[in-house]
């Protein structure tokens, strides 16, 4: 592997180096540590794509990394399909349209026909269009809810999902193959388009989607019903702003209130300090206007719309925003139940969720009777069991959830879909509402029937190679040094993902993993609490996730507050 400096002088020296590209460099030469960050690996192309920080270097986001990406990518496709397609989307991030253009005519240069949509659209209507229009892959430009200096490549294959680990893998040795990004070749966008090898797309698909989209209300008739419910929502400067207010439009529903400043597609997503519904101030412009109109349910979707955030009015009249587990808990309870009450809830139906999901959705599907499955983090995961199981039909899928707000409800996407749940809670809310009741009202019920569920999260962020070896270095030490107890609690089972095996320490024991390889560390403790450790696979952070569930709302949330302090006064000490 060639050393940053080896990397630095191989772009300076190129003469066609692009002049902003240039510029840069000749401006930050005195930084050396921002040109080690930039220049001493590549960016790494994983299983669902690349993410990283847009400028100069082979650790960037950059013209030239966007060009090896899709070169690998149209060598991938070629070798599996006789007249590939693929189709291409992208959200509201700096350099996003630049980064989909180049893209499109790297693919389109290898003779790969390409549809690349004519402005922004969110993730799930790239993940509809890829399945709508027959195509072998798909990609996204976006870094979803990363701050504004990031961008991303998201790929995903001929069912519209991101690709599963072994098709991914070959994707990987494709693009990792591709010895000098800088001299990939690409022709005009003029002669491409005069080949039939690039082709603009929008309209059509928008109202396909939609079309779609009406057709998963469980009562249709709710919307027009004149049940007094005002909504607020909140596209963050992203993409969902267009499909999720035409679902609204073709649906009947007018109680609609939109957040103009933040209506605006922007990539610096100026009046938020980060794009993220999964952040409490991403809610603040949403709250002001649902203060104004007494809105009964504020919805916020991220840039690329495949995360979605609510927030309700408690027993005080404020607005609580919702975690996701929540959410995803109402959303489930109120699928099953309307489908069970409509006769149409199948006996081999299956309800999928991560290993870092709330169980309050497996106390929620036993009830109903259905099988709880979970998956790796990551979306693909439970696409893949989409198409696993619509093959085999041993179960027909119900729901799919992560609890970092991203949900599935109808297929008709293979990826979370902020687009499907915003219509869907929407109805959730109406259907509550025609009771009498609050959604806050509905989650204190699940909570009294269920137990209090209670989950956290908590990040550290280390950037750059010396971030990258502290994150490895924590997991190391909690994989080979394991804690015997948190918060007067002893471990009682770790489930080491990497090592793809489970170790009861009550009875000295090991079972099997029947899941991919993934490096995350689960402990679980007494009465069902747990905690686990993920480095994230797209950001410079250790994820750390924490759950229990109690009698009552006062013992869980003091549970969980313990859990949390213990793990992260460890943490301090390795790291």
């Amino acid at each position: 592997m060639e050393s940053w400096q080896q990397n630095l002088s191989r772009w300076t020296s190129h003469p066609r180096l692009d002049d902003q590209i240039k510029a840069e460099l000749q401006e930050k030469a005195d930084d050396e540590q921002w040109l080690i960050d930039g220049f001493y690996t590549n960016l790494a192309f994983g299983t669902g794509g690349m993410r990283g920080e847009i400028g100069p270097g082979t650790n960037r986001m950059n013209v030239y990394t966007v060009r090896k990406a899709s070169y690998g990518l149209a060598q991938f496709v070629k070798k599996n399909a006789t007249e590939p397609k693929v189709v291409i989307a992208y959200d509201s991030r700096h350099f996003s349209p630049e980064f989909s253009l180049e893209a499109a005519k790297v693919l389109g240069t290898e003779g790969v026909q390409v549809f690349l949509f004519e402005a922004l659209r969110p993730t799930p209507m790239l993940s509809f269009a890829v399945r709508h229009l027959n195509a072998d892959a798909g990609i996204v430009m976006t870094a979803s809810h990363n701050p504004p200096e990031y961008n991303g490549f998201k790929v995903y294959g001929n069912d519209g999902g991101q690709l599963p680990p072994h098709p991914a893998e070959a994707l990987v040795k494709e693009v990792n193959s591709v010895e000098d990004e800088l001299q990939i070749e690409v022709k005009s966008e003029d002669y491409l388009r005069q080949q039939g090898l690039l082709n603009f797309i929008g309209t059509d698909i928008d109202e396909a989607y939609t079309k779609a989209l009406s057709q998963i209300a469980l009562q249709p008739s709710l919307y027009t019903a004149g049940i007094p419910l005002s909504v607020v929502y909140t596209p963050l400067h992203g993409t969902g702003l267009l499909p999720f207010t035409q679902s609204m439009k073709t649906l009947g529903f007018e109680a609609l209130h939109i957040v103009e400043e933040q209506a605006i597609a922007d990539g610096d997503f100026p009046t938020v300090s980060s794009p993220n519904p999964e952040e409490h101030a991403a809610f603040e412009m949403a709250i002001s206007v649902g203060d104004r109109v007494d809105a009964d349910l504020l919805i916020a979707t991220d840039p690329d719309a495949d995360r979605v955030g609510l927030a309700v009015k408690n027993d005080t009249g404020e607005f609580q925003v919702l975690t996701g587990n929540q959410t995803g808990a109402l959303l489930l309870e109120y699928v099953l139940q309307q489908r069970k009450t409509q006769g149409v809830l199948p006996a081999n139906g299956i309800v999928m969720k991560t290993i870092v999901t709330s169980e309050l959705g497996r106390a929620i599907a036993d009830s109903y009777g259905l099988t709880t499955e979970d998956t790796l983090t990551g979306f693909k995961f439970i696409g893949e069991k989409i198409n696993q199981y619509n093959a085999s039909k041993e179960f027909q899928f119900q729901f799919g959830y992560e609890e970092s707000y991203g949900y599935l409800i109808d297929d008709l996407a293979r990826d979370k879909d902020a687009i499907q749940a915003s219509v869907m809670a929407v109805e959730m809310a109406l259907h509550y509402k025609q009771q009498g009741k609050t959604l806050y009202d509905a989650l204190q019920e699940l909570f009294q029937r269920y137990g209090w569920y209670k989950e956290g999260l908590t990040s550290v962020t280390r950037k750059g190679k010396r971030g990258a070896e502290d994150i490895e270095q924590l997991m190391h030490l909690f994989r080979e040094q394991p804690p015997e107890t948190i918060a007067g609690m002893r471990v009682e089972a770790i489930e080491d993902y990497a090592q793809k095996e489970v170790r009861n320490l009550m009875t000295d024991t090991t079972e099997p993993i029947q899941l991919p390889a993934s490096n995350v560390l689960k402990y679980r403790l007494a009465d069902e609490a747990w905690f686990c450790l993920r480095p994230s696979g797209t950001e410079p952070k250790v994820k750390f996730y924490f759950g229990v569930k109690e009698i009552s709302e006062d013992k869980a949330v003091s549970k969980l507050q313990a859990i949390e302090e213990d793990v992260m006064a460890l943490v301090k000490t390795r790291m």
